[in-house]
């Protein structure tokens, strides 16, 4: 494995750092998740990105799902929370590194989906971005090896969820041996009866796989979540597929962790098929 090495730059604070108590957190999470059969091998997934004593028993029921099948490439896609740029950063080379070992870079997928004008080769937004890495420890349990493709959306707006759906349809040669990974949390610092109505719409969206709904509910900030751009991609591109099933795997709150319901976090795990 050679190229650039994107380092861990949250492990042992926002999940741990020693690789056997990391190991021995996920599988915790995973066998208390509970989730019903779902009947096809699933294309993609919905899963927050708190840090895992929040998010990780949520994120659980999301990887409880794809647990045991074979994918040899991961896109994980996620929102960028500490700079600006209007189009997806993509790490297009190298590996991503985690407590639990390198993982290589897709970069003949990635190499491909740079044919795109909304997509660009650029490092700088995946070095300090959270939302990308805290998924990868939950991958690297729940999957056999796997390639990854590293996505950051810069502008979250319907057009360039668009434009990444059909660059990701356009691209991916074997969608049935590929993962997408929407990482996204929901409201921000409402009380849990104001975040509880903003989250189950979004919940509904997703079910029902109301792109243009859920969409317009977060441009009129009607319902919140960090990463809708990925939430929206992903859905895109089942549609894209023809892959129209969905469904809210597990719900819940900052306040059910901390017993601070005055201002919360929402977190949801879904499954698209």
């Amino acid at each position: 494995m050679s190229g650039p090495v994107r380092r861990p730059v949250i492990a042992g604070s926002w999940y741990p750092g020693n690789p056997d108590t990391l190991k021995r957190d996920i599988l915790r999470y995973l066998e208390a998740a509970a989730i019903p059969e779902i009947p096809a091998k699933p294309l993609a997934v919905v899963t927050p990105h708190a840090g895992y004593l929040y998010s990780g028993p949520v994120a659980a029921y999301a990887y409880k799902a794809v647990s045991g099948r074979d994918y040899s490439s991961v896109a994980v896609i996620s929102p960028s929370h500490r700079a600006y740029f209007p189009f997806v950063s993509i790490w297009a080379k190298g590996s991503y590194e985690t407590p639990l070992g390198a993982i290589e870079v897709d970069e003949d997928l990635c190499s491909r989906l740079l044919e795109s004008p909304d997509i660009q080769d650029d490092a700088k937004p995946h070095s300090s971005e959270h939302a990308l890495e805290i998924q990868l420890p939950f991958l690297q349990t729940v999957l056999k090896p796997f390639k990854l493709c590293p996505l950051i959306m810069g502008r979250q707006d319907l057009p360039l969820c668009e434009s990444l759906a059909e660059a990701l349809h356009l691209h991916i040669k074997d969608p049935g041996n590929t993962l997408i990974v929407a990482s996204s949390d929901l409201s921000h610092f409402h009380s849990s009866i104001t975040a509880e109505k903003m989250d189950t719409k979004v919940a509904g969206h997703i079910e029902a796989l109301d792109i243009e709904g859920l969409s317009a509910d977060l441009e009129g900030a009607y319902s919140e979540a960090c990463g809708g751009g990925p939430i929206l991609t992903a859905l895109l591109y089942g549609r894209k597929l023809g892959r129209t099933s969905a469904k809210v795997l597990r719900y819940a709150h900052s306040g059910h962790i901390t017993g601070d319901n005055s201002s919360v976090v929402g977190y949801l795990a879904a499954v698209v098929y």
